[in-house]
């Protein structure tokens, strides 16, 4: 009788909350900037770009091959993913450098309220003022934990040590709680230095050049540049993991790594075109997915919030529009498990460069054998005017070539 009674005032006391918190994951979201990882990673066929830490996540967990963000520029599409909402549903934050708009929860909050500790490290949400609208003292993405620096390959790369960064927050959070913690890389980003690629050691020869871009030893030799800082992002994912491994985390963490858009050359980052809004994206949590696996479903990064929610518990929030992953992580099937073949595009304005900075809409539709794109105002300049630089394009070796070649009308 005394052991019942002992039984029972366990229950009561600690509650449903502590008796469920061992089932529930640790969430380690890494995101690439400007990664076209969809074609640039080796678990997707890339051999001159060497990614051998995502590779181990997608062999040890599951690889998807359509995954998508509905707006390809920074800040828009990390909305998306915070909100779990598509961007043209987030007022202000369908734009470039702008407002994070008044009105909608974002994950790692409603995750903290549920018990969770919180972090971040490198980029969050930005560019933009998630302050005078949205009244965040901190970035949505979480507190910042950046105080480690480090010396990278190339001066053009971020200082920040974004391992030593989580190795910090493991140290000082609650034992007790579980964690979600963002890691942003900041590459690879431009600007990049100039030669970095071939003076590592690397081929021109060996560089797939894209159809849309001229094969030209000038844009064989941006592309290089590019790869050594994915690589150097490829290099913090090991470490990252580690790090996971020496905390005795590993097993019940749910690792994810993508990117929030194509890569930053013309016709890519920013466009309306597959290699921008076509992601990378590996998972892994050894205590329930079943590795080696190739998911075909469709998915938007607004279907990443309501999935962290449903792990932790939680129903997903009334603004969420994104559909929750856990059955898909939980299958032991590969190929098209939920039958998701549908993916939504579009964007409003990006980066200013047009007469009373006026945009260049899109919406386009993707499903597994056409992509529709219905540019709503086509007599304007789709990457900005000329007078402006073509501004919706990252000035780059590349862009220059397609400029003095006369590509600039399709910039």
């Amino acid at each position: 009788m005394r052991q019942l009674f002992l039984a029972l005032f366990f229950v009561l006391v600690t509650g449903p909350h502590a008796n469920a918190e061992g089932k529930r994951p640790n969430i380690l979201f890494i995101i690439f900037d400007d990664w076209n990882g969809s074609t640039h990673a080796g678990a997707y066929g890339c051999d001159w770009i060497k990614t051998p830490n995502f590779d181990r996540i997608a062999k040890e967990g599951v690889l998807f091959n359509n995954a998508f963000t509905s707006n390809p520029k920074c800040s828009p599409c990390r909305a998306s993913i915070l909100t779990g909402r598509n961007t043209w549903q987030l007022k202000e934050a369908v734009s470039h450098g702008g407002y994070f708009p008044a009105g909608f929860e974002v994950y790692p909050n409603l995750l903290e309220q549920a018990g969770y500790d919180i972090g971040l490290t490198g980029k969050g949400w930005g560019p933009g003022d998630f302050k005078t609208l949205a009244k965040f003292t901190l970035n949505p993405a979480g507190p910042s934990f950046d105080q480690h620096k480090l010396v990278p390959p190339t001066k053009a790369m971020s200082g920040n040590d974004y391992p030593k960064n989580f190795e910090a927050f493991l140290g000082q959070r609650d034992k007790a709680k579980r964690f979600c913690f963002w890691m942003g890389f900041t590459e690879p980003h431009r600007p990049y230095e100039l030669g970095s690629g071939l003076r590592a050691g690397k081929k021109l020869a060996d560089v797939k050049v894209p159809a849309y871009l001229p094969d030209t030893e000038i844009v064989r030799s941006d592309l290089l540049d590019y790869a050594v800082e994915v690589e150097w992002g490829d290099e913090m994912i090991g470490r990252a993991l580690a790090a996971l491994d020496a905390a005795g985390e590993a097993e019940n963490t749910l690792v994810i790594v993508t990117s929030d858009h194509g890569m930053p050359f013309p016709f890519v980052k920013g466009q309306i075109h597959e290699d921008a809004f076509h992601l990378p994206l590996a998972m892994r949590w050894p205590a329930a997915i079943k590795p080696g696996r190739l998911v075909e479903d469709f998915i938007n990064v607004r279907d990443f919030a309501p999935t962290y929610l449903e792990l932790a518990g939680l129903n997903p929030h009334a603004q969420m529009t994104g559909k929750s992953l856990v059955n898909i992580l939980k299958s032991d099937k590969s190929g098209m498990i939920e039958k998701r073949d549908t993916v939504l595009v579009g964007k409003e304005r990006h980066d200013i460069g047009r007469a009373n900075d006026l945009g260049y809409p899109v919406r386009a539709i993707r499903t597994q054998d056409f992509l529709y794109v219905h540019n709503f105002q086509p007599d304007r300049w789709p990457a900005g005017n000329p007078e402006t630089d073509f501004g919706n394009c990252d000035p780059s070796p590349t862009k220059e070539v397609l400029k003095v070649l006369g590509g600039e009308v399709s910039v």
